[in-house]
This record gives structure tokens, sequence and C-alpha cells, in this order.
């Protein structure tokens, strides 16, 4: 080995080793530098996708980040290749400690997915009251990972957004108006018109319920111990707390005004004397 090293210096071949390494040396270079100028480019572009669909800021910078890395992790195995390093058995390592962090990573990135598909597909927004992941508040801000809301007693409440996105979503801010359902029962000794009239009074009298569609008032059910009205007035969403109490105590009011019964839960006994 000593002697093909001396050998090499004396007969001047080394300078024919150098000059292939130099070669390649400057093409990995120019791989690098000009690769990573093309990446640049490409995340501009990306970003400027992103800005003009609107796409949230936390999945932007989220997506943006990973999109620059991939792309400098291929340009610097393309310069690795170009100087005749083998790059297999690197890939082979890279690939083995991504699945292992995508292993222990496993429900971070099944939250990450999820909140992607709620940004992207926006089943609520900020400001919309919603029933999800066993949990029904406020929305007040979509992260890529959890859902941050706010109850009514003024709880925060971080769900992950998996949890979310894997349940029913149902968003009662979604649509302008809403329809309010009350069970009002009366005796069976009441007069039914007479109680069906009142009850259209109560909400004749309340100007915040809307006319279209019109309200229903109708006798539903023959109960055990009361004739039972399902009342369904619409209202606007916003209104819809407020109107439900104001029918429920004014249509109590109006009953007692003019002797119409709400019958408390009652069995009939009946005796028999033993012979």
């Amino acid at each position: 080995m000593n002697e093909q090293i001396q050998k090499m210096f004396t007969d001047g071949s080394w300078v024919n080793s150098l000059i292939p390494l130099g070669q390649n040396i400057l093409i990995a270079i120019l791989i690098y530098y000009i690769g990573g100028m093309i990446a640049k480019q490409i995340v501009r572009l990306i970003e400027r996708v992103m800005n003009m669909r609107q796409v949230d800021e936390a999945l932007k910078g989220f997506a943006l980040a990973i999109i620059s890395t991939l792309l400098k992790v291929v340009i610097i195995l393309a310069a690795l290749d170009a100087l005749g390093i083998p790059t297999t058995s690197l890939l082979a390592v890279l690939g083995a400690a991504g699945l292992a962090v995508g292993l222990a990573l496993k429900d971070s990135l099944s939250n990450f997915a999820a909140g992607v598909m709620l940004i992207i597909f926006k089943p609520f927004k900020i400001g919309d009251f919603i029933e999800a992941g066993g949990v029904a508040a406020v929305v007040e801000k979509i992260t890529v990972f959890n859902t941050v809301m706010r109850s009514g007693d003024n709880k925060e409440i971080i769900v992950p957004n998996s949890q979310i996105y894997g349940g029913t979503i149902v968003n009662y801010s979604a649509k302008s108006t809403r329809r309010v359902d009350l069970v009002i029962g009366i005796g069976y000794d009441d007069d039914i018109r007479k109680a069906r009239d009142l009850i259209m009074q109560v909400i004749n009298a309340d100007e915040r319920i809307l006319q279209d569609p019109a309200p229903v008032v109708a006798l539903n059910e023959l109960g055990d111990s009361s004739l039972n009205f399902v009342v369904r007035p619409w209202v606007n969403a916003a209104d819809y707390w407020a109107v439900k109490w104001s029918l429920l105590e004014h249509v109590k009011y109006t009953f007692d005004e003019h002797g119409i019964s709400i019958p408390y839960p009652q069995q009939d006994v009946h005796m028999h004397n033993a012979a």
C-alpha cells in the first residue's frame, strides 16, 4: 500500500486522480447552490398559491416548513451522489428513522391530518357553536393539532382534532334560523282549542318569532298524565335561547290566568275490598 502511494507521488499520477474528484466536488457544490435557489422559488410559488386560496396561517407555515425540509434533503442527497458517496444505505437509515418517528408520533400525526381536513373543508368556523368530540361549546381557535373551544360558563376546552373530525359534528351556527322545539302538556279536563289559541297568542306577541316558516302548535300525544302539544316556532339563530325561555315563562303565566292546568305526573290507583 505504501509502495502504491509513493509511486503515485513519484510519477505524478496523483494529479490525474484529483482531477475527477475536483470535478465531482464542483458538480456537488453547483447542485447544492442551484438546487437551493430552485427550492426557494418552489416554496415561494407554493406560498403565493396558498395566499391566493387564503389557506389558514397555521397550516400554511407548517406545510411550507415540511416542503422546504424535503426539498433540502433531496438536494443534499443529489450532491452526495455527485461526490460518489453511496446514498442507498443513507436512504435506508432515513426511512427507518422516519418509520420510528411516525410510530412514536402516531397520535400527533393523526391530529395533524384531521386538523388539515378541518381547515380545508371548514365544517365550522371561529365563533360557531358546535357539538363535537363530546363537547358543546363555541369555537375560539383551530390549529393543526387541536381545536380550542369556550364553554357556556367560560371554560377553555382543548379538543384533539382527531376526536372532532372522526366523529359527528353538529354545527348550531351553520344556518341563520333555528326551530324551537317545545312540548307543553295540559290536563285531560282542559279545553284543547282554548289551550291551542292561548299558545298561539303568546307566539304572535313575540316579535322575534318568524312568520315564515309559520309556527306550528299541534296536539301530538295523549300522554299518561297530560295532553301534550308540540310547539315549533322558527327564530333567528341568535334569538334561540332567549325565545325558548321566554315562551315557556309566558305560556305558564297565560295558562294560569285562563285556568289551563299543567298537570303533574299522576296515576290512578283502584282499591278493591276482599270478600
